[in-house]
């Protein structure tokens, strides 16, 4: 005989098992060794999820963010109201695995939503790579689409668009004007055409392998292709709430299939491979006295708040430190010279600091640890070009002991 649950009373079931369990809000790293990816299944977080802001930047959780202006969502056990799993703003649906997951607009309106990470270390060329992740519907969406998918990128992804993404690339005429033409990108895995995702109870699987080009070291998920491309259809178990296709997504895998290092480390571990982070400052000698730019640290504009986009250079420094216990450092918070120097000595001191805060949350003893923010009185390039002040927007570190 075969038993039929509403949904309803599932939520219900499932909501009072959580209040028993009284689980509480931490960060947790359950990253497996081979993964390329990090933080596979969002569980590591900086903050918990408050509430769902149409114009947000995603930047609770750990190694994730938005490459868009497209609000991307995350929620977990811990999070608010509107953020809370499984019932949450936007639907009702369990993590796959564990107590948090990402959500994302993807079609039906010229709105989109995507996420991006940076991963373990970059594709090696020539070598076939198999990614994996998994979506479900919100029943509150008023479609579904099949043309989920995985973009590889040598680059990172940073637009002001609202609306799907495309490759925009700058030529230059042979009159010397220069005109921008934008092209669709051409994500390597992609959910089957005849295979729309309008499952809102289960988790479905989208996965492909492909052979890297070499080079790529970021991910983007999200629907590139526009909605006469996407095989948009009205699911009938959906109540329409929502103007678009919204899905939630969970466990991120990616695995190099012919990689011989990865062959010979999963013959010598029993079948567990390992993969380390790319330390930033391989070919640095370290002594006292050395100062090292820390490379692709980010804060959002005018403020002191590490974006996710900092998870890698951080979780590096935070490798450097573990691995030279008698190490101590200096942090040193940097600006161009923008704006008056009092403002700009105290936003490069709370820089400073909130890398200093972050390196003692991730286990660094304070008292190896010291911060100054100097303004833009120790420049490093012209402060006249655009791409020299980028460059003084900085904050680096001296060792101080060894």
């Amino acid at each position: 005989m075969m038993i039929y649950i509403n949904k309803k009373i599932l939520f219900l079931i499932l909501v009072s098992l959580y209040s028993m369990s009284n689980i509480r809000c931490q960060t947790v790293n359950i990253d497996n060794d081979s993964n390329l990816i990090y933080n596979p299944s969002f569980e590591s977080h900086s903050s918990c999820p408050q509430r769902i802001d149409p114009y947000g930047i995603m930047d609770e959780v750990d190694a994730w963010w938005q490459p868009s202006h497209g609000s991307s969502d995350y929620y977990n056990n811990c999070g608010g109201k509107q953020c809370h799993v499984p019932k949450n703003k936007l639907g009702i649906q369990m993590p796959r695995t564990g107590e948090s997951m990402v959500g994302i607009y993807c079609s039906l309106t010229d709105y989109r939503e995507y996420i991006q990470t940076e991963l373990k270390e970059k594709l090696k060329k020539g070598e076939t790579y198999k990614l994996s992740f998994h979506v479900s519907l919100s029943e509150y969406s008023k479609g579904a689409v099949a043309t989920l998918g995985g973009l590889f990128t040598t680059y990172r992804i940073a637009d002001t668009t609202r609306q799907m993404l495309t490759d925009n690339q700058v030529r230059t005429l042979p009159s010397g004007l220069r005109q921008v033409v934008a092209t669709f990108y051409k994500p390597q895995v992609v959910n089957n055409f005849e295979r729309p995702l309008y499952d809102t109870e289960n988790w479905q699987k989208i996965e492909g392998s492909f052979v890297a080009q070499g080079g790529e070291r970021y991910l983007t998920i999200g629907n590139f292709y526009p909605e006469e491309q996407s095989n948009h259809i009205d699911p009938r178990n959906t109540t329409n709430i929502l103007p678009g296709a919204y899905y939630y997504i969970d466990d991120v895998e990616l695995y190099c299939l012919t990689c011989q290092s990865a062959i010979e480390n999963n013959d010598a571990t029993n079948g567990k491979s390992e993969v380390t982070a790319n330390n930033p400052v391989d070919t640095v000698e370290y002594s006292v006295g050395k100062t090292v730019v820390l490379e692709n640290i980010f804060f959002d504009f005018d403020k002191s708040v590490l974006l996710p986009q900092s998870y890698v250079a951080l979780l590096q420094l935070t490798n450097l430190l573990n691995d030279n216990p008698k190490m101590k450092i200096e942090l040193s918070g940097h600006t161009d010279n923008k704006g008056k120097d009092k403002y700009n000595e105290k936003l490069s001191e709370e820089r400073a600091k909130a890398v200093y805060e972050y390196l003692i949350v991730r286990g660094i003893d304070k008292k190896r640890l010291k911060y100054r923010g100097y303004g833009a009185k120790h420049p490093i390039a012209d402060n006249k070009t655009e791409d020299g002040r980028a460059k003084n927007r900085r904050v680096e570190f001296t060792i101080t002991e060894l």
